[in-house]
């Protein structure tokens, strides 16, 4: 991108919160947009407004170079997939063309939840995105929106996200509750959220970016590996066998979704991302250390 402007957040949470800090510590001016912006870092500049609210979009800064759009759905079902994916992605686009701004690059963070495979079978950004839920068809109604959109639109499909607090599989193998899968392989997907940032980072730094991008580290893994990987870097015994657990995976849409799927990064990888994490061994290591 140009000099100049700065970058706005719309969605500014777990991911978007480490992109802020990232993009700030680069020298770019950032501003965080969420309903509540008490606790955003002071590198990120605050904007109290409401996604699903036009008339609060109406302060939204001016000049921007790109708007990184990573709102998070409120609940589970298909209308709060609608508000978040589609309801609230129209208004930002809206409230930036009425106002005639015209940023370089929008990004949508997506979720790789839209490839329906359950067969353990690869998939890359050429394969069918066909969900069998409405939430996944709701995700691909906003990126229909950012392709369409009057200026630069990229997506990034993300795996499941794991990080500084979101901990889940490794607290449940801690505690002794992880169960593996019977039906096993069951091939997970997943990245660190400091990938997510600095994937993010990356794609805004593109002049010519592909319009879509697989978010995910380098080695799919079956859920027992994970697990019983985890069990001996903590010291505990590995989880047991059980059929159909409730909880196989550290994505709850995955997890919902029973999903059997290996996600390729090669598109990422050759644009030109190294990543901190490459597998989830790197990832968990460096929580386990922090």
């Amino acid at each position: 991108m140009t000099s100049g402007g700065g970058v706005l957040i719309a969605g500014c949470g777990y991911v978007g919160t480490a992109l802020g800090v990232a993009l700030a510590a680069d020298g770019v001016a950032v501003w965080g947009l969420r309903r509540r912006t008490e606790g955003l870092p002071t590198a990120i500049q605050p904007v109290s407004a409401d996604l699903y609210d036009c008339r609060s979009l109406d302060g939204l800064p001016e000049g921007l170079r790109a708007i990184v759009y990573a709102a998070s759905p409120g609940g589970r079902d298909e209308q709060s997939y609608a508000d978040a994916y589609v309801r609230g992605l129209e208004n930002v686009i809206e409230a930036s063309v009425s106002r005639g701004e015209r940023p370089e690059r929008l990004v949508l963070v997506s979720s790789t939840s839209v490839y329906a495979q359950d067969d353990g079978s690869w998939v890359d950004e050429g394969s069918p995105a066909e969900p069998a839920e409405g939430t996944g068809r709701r995700i691909l109604e906003g990126e229909r929106l950012v392709a369409s959109a009057p200026f630069t639109g990229v997506t990034l499909r993300l795996a499941g996200i794991y990080g500084p607090g979101r901990t889940r599989l490794l607290e449940q193998v801690r505690s002794g509750e992880a169960r593996i899968p019977r039906d096993e392989p069951r091939y997970t997907n997943r990245i660190h959220r400091d990938d997510c940032a600095g994937a993010i980072v990356h794609l805004l730094a593109l002049a010519t970016p592909d319009a879509l991008y697989l978010g995910v580290d380098r080695e799919p893994a079956p859920i027992a590996d994970v697990q019983r990987w985890l069990a001996a870097e903590l010291g505990v015994p590995a989880p047991p066998a059980e059929a159909d657990p409730e909880n196989v995976q550290d994505s709850p849409s995955a997890r919902r979704n029973r999903s059997n799927k290996r996600c390729k990064n090669d598109r990422l990888i050759a644009s030109g991302y190294v990543f901190r994490y490459p597998t989830f061994r790197e990832g968990y290591r460096a929580i386990l250390r922090s």
